[in-house]
């Protein structure tokens, strides 16, 4: 970390508690992305995961998630409007961004879609992160998004990750 707040700009003002939580997200994404999406990070894969775990009757944590999503409406939806910050997600082409509008303006409320949307949204962060994204804001001003982030991580390796199982 010191050769990064010496020459990475913008680094040296992070608290240490947004270097934390940028470090754990890093760390639990890739355990997420190996013990679930099968190394195959992408929206449809997280569609798909999810799409499983309604299917086995294993959705019914959808709620435990309302604190993260409440964040992420707070952040990216307000006065009747999105704001800049859901512009700068990145949303692509293939990544349900019509799915991720209705579950952020409140339009579309299925626990499928909420868990979805939220997974799709730490992806975005993933790859906003990881592809260099997010260092053009000097990383500043990320540490609400990171925590919400590893919080939603947490849960799912706790519930779906078979974490004990090797």
């Amino acid at each position: 970390m010191d050769w990064l707040r010496a020459k990475a700009h913008g680094f040296n003002q992070l608290s240490n508690e947004e270097v934390s939580a940028i470090s754990d997200f890093s760390l639990l994404w890739a355990l997420f992305e190996s013990r679930l999406l099968n190394t195959e990070g992408s929206a449809r894969s997280i569609c798909d995961m999810v799409d499983g775990w309604q299917k086995d009757g294993t959705l019914d944590d959808a709620p435990s998630f309302d604190p993260e999503l409440g964040y992420f409406r707070q952040r990216y939806f307000a006065n009747g409007a999105f704001t800049d910050h859901f512009d700068h997600l990145h949303l692509r082409k293939n990544d349900q961004e019509e799915l991720v509008r209705a579950v952020i303006d409140g339009s579309g409320n299925d626990p499928r879609d909420r868990v979805a949307a939220v997974l799709i949204i730490i992806f975005r962060y993933r790859n906003n992160l990881f592809h260099g994204v997010k260092w053009q804001y000097k990383l500043a001003g990320q540490l609400g998004n990171f925590t919400a982030a590893n919080a939603v991580l947490m849960k799912v390796l706790d519930r779906h990750g078979a974490l004990l199982e090797g």
